[in-house]
């Protein structure tokens, strides 16, 4: 007598979360291994052997790992091949930005005003704030959309709602409409170069292609070594990446992630079968939306600046390549692409390679590092379609 057979749902909401995702306490380990590591070698809290620039490059490779792992679950799991997520990682830049530009302008303004002979009043303080910010588009006035911009905790807030309700937004729009497929694709980035244009103007309120700089100094933390500030942001980039890999496991297990990889293979049917198709595509939309704004918080205290050109569409199109490299569908997978490709490059560009003489042809990896990172892109297509994770799967187990 056979015994009865049990569906594969049924099987996976019997086993424990970490059965089901056991990349999960893998991944942790090797994050906290290697955050440990980067510590003992920093130059700010270890040995010196790493240099405050190379922690500074490591602690933005994990916020690029978590917008990846953002990517993934939006296109790899649910079938939208967003081209603009890029974007809500970038207003999460500047919604801290101009918290941090503006608290240390001010203070800087009131050392300046400390030997007066009456202190300045919050008005004149505030005035003199927004004539140094602005005098370099040509305007002495606050803008409207810095109201907030001497609360951390409002520009914290700000951090999370303005990505999530553009993504709200938008995402409503689209598939209250069912924009599906490549359509769905250029919505999203005609959203993206809309947003890039309209910063590029000097009268948005946020400095036009001059964008935030400065952002490195930490108001409050001015006393601080950069080598040390490197590596608590590397432990808050770390911190996040390994929460945000831990949630994401959560979403796409479960029924829930059954339903949104159905809707990925066949969304017809799965609205057929009754499921409130938008929903589920708008949660993941936004929720995705919400992690990216927060990785770009993390990620532009560390490099300094932020500008439009960071929000061009270009950058979601090189979001997508990391995760196609890296096998999309797996969330360790985003993480290995973004990872390797975000590094290369930085080793590529940043004059860590050789050039190489091929007698009077002299090849720069700066100029072609681009050429080489789309060769790359249609050989895992052509020949590697599960990305450098599926290579990583036959290696550990059966394949997928």
């Amino acid at each position: 007598m056979t015994k009865p057979m049990i569906s594969t749902e049924a099987s996976r909401q019997k086993t424990g979360f970490l059965r089901q995702n056991p990349s999960v306490p893998w991944f942790l380990a090797l994050l906290t291994i290697f955050t440990l590591m980067v510590s003992v070698l920093s130059e700010g809290l270890g040995v010196g052997v790493l240099s405050t620039s190379l922690v500074k490059i490591l602690g933005m490779t994990l916020c690029l790992c978590l917008i990846a792992i953002a990517m993934d679950v939006v296109w790899g799991y649910c079938g939208i091949l967003s081209l603009g997520h890029f974007a809500f990682f970038g207003l999460g830049g500047y919604a801290i930005g101009m918290w941090l530009m503006y608290a240390r302008t001010e203070i800087v303004i009131r050392d300046s005003m400390a030997e007066a002979v009456l202190p300045p009043t919050a008005a004149e303080l505030s005035e003199a704030v927004a004539a140094q910010i602005f005098g370099v588009v040509g305007s002495s006035d606050l803008p409207l959309i810095w109201s907030f911009a001497h609360s951390l905790p409002a520009q914290l807030a700000l951090v999370v709602l303005v990505p999530g309700l553009l993504a709200l937004v938008f995402g409503w729009l689209a598939f209250r409409s069912r924009v599906t497929g490549v359509y769905l694709s250029i919505l999203t980035q005609a959203m993206t170069l809309a947003l890039s244009l309209y910063l590029f103007q000097n009268d948005t309120g946020l400095r036009g292609n001059n964008g935030l700089s400065g952002l490195q100094n930490i108001p409050g933390l001015l006393d601080v070594p950069q080598a040390v500030l490197a590596v608590w942001f590397l432990w808050a980039s770390a911190l996040a990446l390994g929460l945000g890999y831990l949630l994401f496991a959560w979403v796409v297990s479960g029924k829930f992630g059954s339903v949104i990889r159905a809707i990925r293979d066949n969304e017809s049917r799965v609205r057929f079968l009754g499921y409130h198709v938008e929903a589920y595509k708008l949660f993941v939309f936004t929720l995705t939306a919400v992690v990216s704004g927060i990785a770009g918080a993390l990620y532009y205290p560390q490099a300094g600046i932020i500008n439009p050109a960071e929000l061009a569409p270009i950058a979601s199109i090189y979001l997508a390549v990391w995760v196609a490299i890296g096998g999309r569908g797996r969330l360790y997978g985003a993480v290995i692409g973004a990872a390797f490709v975000s590094l290369l490059s930085s080793w590529l560009t940043g004059g860590g390679a050789p050039n190489i003489e091929f007698g009077a042809f002299r090849l720069m990896w700066a100029d072609w590092w681009l050429v080489l990172l789309g060769l790359g892109f249609v050989a895992v297509t052509l020949y590697f379609p599960n990305g450098i994770g599926g290579l990583f799967d036959r290696l550990v187990r059966k394949p997928s």
